[in-house]
């Protein structure tokens, strides 16, 4: 896309030249709602798991270096296969892939179970299981996001977004992991086996999809796997917008997590709550990210992208340095819902400007490169701010996350002018 048209969503809210017409009332469509609901059977068997894997690796092991591992290896394919995924997802179609990557899952849940029932499950079990998962659930989320331009009108990208992004935080946040810790008292092997039956009959809805989603993308110009997520990296490298936007947005996922990693610390020993109240904040936090997913389609309106974007990045980053000045309850409280609310609308607004400026036959691999880049920002800043934390202080990762919101903002602000 050229920066003609790329300049119609990237024009600041006052000057849009193109009016925005209000689509409330205009359904997102049958398909995009099996869609969805096959998205949110996955995401509650995936906060089943996030309970549950804990929960297992606590009863095999009492090392906290081993159940740390489960969860740390539960994110290391995205680092390890990602680029590989979004490849993948540039010459499968849609449709095929999320049900084969949901199939697999199912498979390696099963063995899962039965090791688990019958007394067999060991922690090298678990973290190759959980290795596993994490590699199909690069691949489903990869060919997600490539799928949604195929089932709903471009004007309605952030509005599905948002709405596919609610249910991920109502299923990995709210529902799922209360279930799985529930169906953990009950019996070891209920968390993963439910979790294999949401993952089946998301299968069951995704294959009911239009067979336009069973197609192959355009024909790409390389054959050969390794040259495909080159030609994927070469062309986001000289994509100057979205280059850019790839790397703050890892910063901040960096910044983000930074201070996040060390707030259980500041809960407790600062407010002084305990377990009990980081808790609640966390609740307080996927609220907020909730709300965020659902309003996003309306502060963006269509066009204004760089406003939202820069009000967003600004916001992510920034917020959290009040809590490096004061340390009330309410600041905590403020922080983690605007945060939360701010992540949201940002993961939206990329999505959906990735989905609108990339040509579809390299969608998945720009996809997938920058939420690799993202993930590993955020491993390398949660253990920056455990090491700035014991050098500095506690309030050493708000004031990082303050200098990363500057930098940021502004690196975006100036590379996206039109």
């Amino acid at each position: 896309m050229g920066w003609l048209a790329l300049a119609d969503f990237l024009v600041p809210a006052d000057s849009v030249r193109i009016p925005f017409v209000v689509t409330d009332s205009v359904s997102l469509g049958r398909p995009f709602w099996t869609f969805w609901s096959a998205a949110a059977l996955a995401n509650v068997g995936d906060g089943i798991r996030l309970a549950a894997f804990p929960l297992l690796a606590a009863s095999l092991t009492t090392s906290p270096v081993g159940v740390a591992a489960v969860t740390a290896t539960q994110a290391l394919p995205w680092l390890v296969t990602g680029l590989l995924a979004g490849s993948l997802a540039d010459r499968r179609g849609a449709r095929a892939l999320l049900a084969q990557a949901d199939v697999a899952r199912v498979i390696v849940l099963a063995v899962l179970v039965v090791a688990v029932a019958m007394g067999w499950a060991s922690l090298p079990l678990l973290l190759l299981a959980s290795f596993l998962l994490g590699v199909g659930e690069t691949v489903r989320d990869t060919a997600a996001q490539t799928a949604l331009p195929g089932l709903v009108p471009e004007r309605l990208l952030e509005r599905a977004n948002g709405r596919l992004a609610a249910g991920e935080i109502v299923g990995n946040e709210f529902v799922g992991p209360p279930v799985g810790a529930a169906l953990f008292t009950v019996g070891a092997a209920l968390p993963f086996a439910a979790n294999g039956a949401s993952l089946a009959l998301a299968v069951m809805l995704v294959l009911t999809l239009p067979l336009s989603l069973a197609a192959r993308p355009p024909v790409v110009a390389t054959t050969q796997v390794g040259q495909g997520v080159v030609a994927g990296l070469r062309w986001l490298a000289r994509h100057r917008v979205l280059r850019t936007l790839a790397v703050v947005t890892a910063a901040v996922a960096a910044a983000d997590s930074a201070w996040f990693a060390i707030l259980v610390l500041y809960v407790t020993e600062r407010l002084g709550t305990g377990a009990a109240g980081f808790g609640v904040l966390l609740a307080v936090g996927a609220l907020g990210g909730l709300l965020g997913s659902l309003v996003a389609d309306r502060l963006v309106a269509g066009r204004r992208h760089r406003a939202v974007l820069t009000g967003t990045l600004a916001s992510t980053a920034g917020v959290p340095a009040l809590l490096a000045v004061t340390s009330q309850m309410w600041a905590a409280v403020l922080v983690i819902v605007v945060t939360s609310g701010s992540f949201a609308v940002l993961n939206v607004t990329v999505v959906s400007l990735r989905q609108r400026l990339v040509p579809r036959e390299l969608l998945g691999r720009v996809v997938a490169a920058g939420r690799t880049l993202s993930f590993g920002a955020a491993a390398a800043g949660a253990l920056l701010g455990g090491v700035l934390t014991s050098t500095i202080g506690m309030e050493a990762p708000f004031v990082f996350s303050a200098v990363v919101a500057v930098t940021a903002t502004t690196a975006w602000w100036i590379a996206s002018r039109p």
